[in-house]
């Protein structure tokens, strides 16, 4: 049946043209809101293709300015560094996370150099490092709470003294972010930025990334006694809200899409800057449909950053970063 103003009021009428589409338009992507990640590995050489993340690739050290150079160029404002830490450089207590010439402290320092305009992100977690594959340290089969802050703390202050602006912390200990806030302001570094992790999910859309950093062969069991559980919406506010009053700057949900929802009740009961991460598994599952022939892979890679946007996200963690960029700026 036809509504009474019908057809004075035809929705419609905004959506006939290009130009007025845009003008009504209620979100827009920009370039402004992509985090680009990438993965470090030790060395040079040609870029190390990730077969499950096909187009992502680990860059060896000594050629990394170069490959960073597009992201530059294209104004991107901030990049996440995930290392690609050596077999024999791992151990159970992640040691080498201390370690002031660990990769991603290398890498922060050569970037800094070269591309002082760009925020440097630094996971602060443990388990890039430890030769079981979790995110702290492990006491009689369970990943001991207070004892991985402890660590975490000094891996966050070791990482911001090599030029890290962010500190995301991606562990999801008790309490991390106001022991890592104290630890920050007692050594002055007071305006070192943290990104908390706030809300992330023990999900089965992690794996090309575990495979990536090189920890899914080595993790033992899961890690569902510290990530949260994806039936639940409540404790996320509640993780969220704990980070805030510990001092998180801003808070991330993880992963992206599955939990728009979730980034959705985060944005509307806070209203401080939210972020979304796009994770490997949503990346991999795009490339691997547009591969196929199966999605048209630059549209649905717009879409779903978009998605972002709409839900409230002040900005992306995403792989597609500068392909997406490139479209942006090409309008």
């Amino acid at each position: 049946m036809l509504t009474p103003n019908f057809p004075r009021t035809r929705l419609r009428r905004n959506r006939f043209d290009e130009a007025t589409r845009r003008l009504v338009a209620e979100h827009k992507l920009a370039t402004d809101d992509l985090i680009w990640p990438i993965f470090i590995r030790e060395g040079g050489g040609p870029p190390a293709e990730i077969a499950a993340m096909p187009g992502v690739y680990r860059f060896g050290l000594e050629d990394l300015p170069r490959h960073v150079e597009e992201a530059a160029r294209l104004g991107i404002p901030a990049i996440a560094l995930f290392p690609v830490t050596p077999a024999e450089r791992k151990d159970a207590e992640g040691a080498e996370a201390l370690n002031p010439e660990n990769l991603i402290c290398r890498a922060a320092r050569r970037l800094k150099a070269a591309f002082p305009q760009i925020a440097l992100v630094g996971d602060v977690a443990l388990d890039p490092y430890t030769d079981h594959g979790h995110d702290g340290v492990v006491r009689d089969g369970y990943v001991a709470n207070d004892e991985s802050v402890a660590v975490l703390c000094r891996q966050a202050v070791n990482q911001a003294e090599a030029g890290i602006d962010i500190i995301a912390p991606s562990d999801m200990m008790d309490g991390r972010v106001g022991a890592l806030r104290e630890a920050l302001d007692a050594e002055g570094l007071i305006h070192t930025r943290i990104m908390s992790y706030a809300a992330k999910y023990a999900s089965a859309f992690y794996g090309p990334f575990r495979e990536a950093i090189g920890s899914q062969v080595a993790l033992k069991g899961d890690k569902k006694t510290y990530q949260m559980n994806p039936a639940n919406s409540d404790e996320a506010l509640r993780e969220v809200a704990m980070d805030i009053a510990e001092g998180a700057d801003m808070v991330m949900v993880k992963p992206g899409l599955p939990y728009l929802d979730i980034i959705r009740r985060v944005k509307d009961g806070f209203g401080l800057p939210v972020f979304a991460y796009q994770v490997s598994g949503e990346y991999a599952m795009i490339e691997a449909a547009a591969r196929n022939g199966w999605l048209d892979h630059d549209k649905a890679m717009m879409e779903a950053l978009l998605c972002f946007k709409r839900a409230g996200c002040s900005g992306i963690l995403t792989y597609h970063a500068v392909q997406a960029a490139r479209l942006l700026r090409q309008g």
